[in-house]
């Protein structure tokens, strides 16, 4: 009897480990509220609603985020958009990763570029945050980078001094047909990540 509650806590620890390396946390980053709907800043909200269209689920509010999540071929993927404004980032995003027991591989954060141009996608295991300020607070609050990130391209159409007016801008209309099918294209690039591993959809779309 000993031996079988001695082995009983290792058989659940162990499966409460191989069920967290299956639940992948995927971050969209914007700006929370009606008049920063559809700017190039909110990119990241954009690709995480499609998903949830995609997989007629809705999102509730619960703390730092809206929130949803749904499973595919075994994998779970819960959906947030931080309403803690795009500066501070990294509040919900290490709350979601501790209430989740996410594994910093499987976290997947979804931002605009402005380094990129327009409809084009860069996957990668980690980096720098590229001197954007919600990929900057996420580096701060986890205190490391090596986390996966999808940059979406937006362009850096903009004269001098005019950076916040882009970035906070609407999509000009002869640009919303590429977004919009880049938007799909990040949406299966964040499918693959989890179901095929990182160096496969790497490969596949940046």
């Amino acid at each position: 009897m000993k031996l079988l509650r001695f082995l009983l806590p290792g058989k659940k620890a162990e499966k409460e480990t191989l069920d967290t390396s299956m639940k992948y946390l995927i971050a969209g980053l914007g700006n929370y509220g009606i008049e920063y709907v559809n700017t190039r800043h909110n990119i990241g909200f954009d690709v995480i609603d499609f998903l949830a269209r995609e997989k007629e689920i809705l999102f509730s509010s619960k703390r730092y985020a809206d929130v949803t999540e749904f499973k595919l071929k075994g994998k779970i993927f819960i959906l947030i958009k931080p309403t803690t404004y795009m500066n501070l980032s990294g509040k919900a995003v290490k709350y979601w990763m501790e209430k989740e027991r996410i594994l910093p591989e499987n976290l997947l954060v979804i931002t605009d570029d402005k380094n990129l141009p327009i409809g084009k996608l860069r996957l990668r295991k980690n980096g720098s945050d590229g001197g954007h300020n919600g990929l900057k607070n996420i580096n701060e609050i986890l205190m490391h980078s090596n986390y996966p990130r999808l940059r979406f391209g937006i362009g850096n159409e903009f004269a001098t001094g005019k950076q916040v007016d882009y970035v906070l801008g609407k999509w000009e209309k002869d640009e919303n047909k590429i977004v919009t099918e880049t938007i799909k294209k990040a949406a299966d690039a964040v499918i693959s990540f989890a179901l095929e591993g990182i160096e496969s959809a790497m490969n596949k779309f940046n």
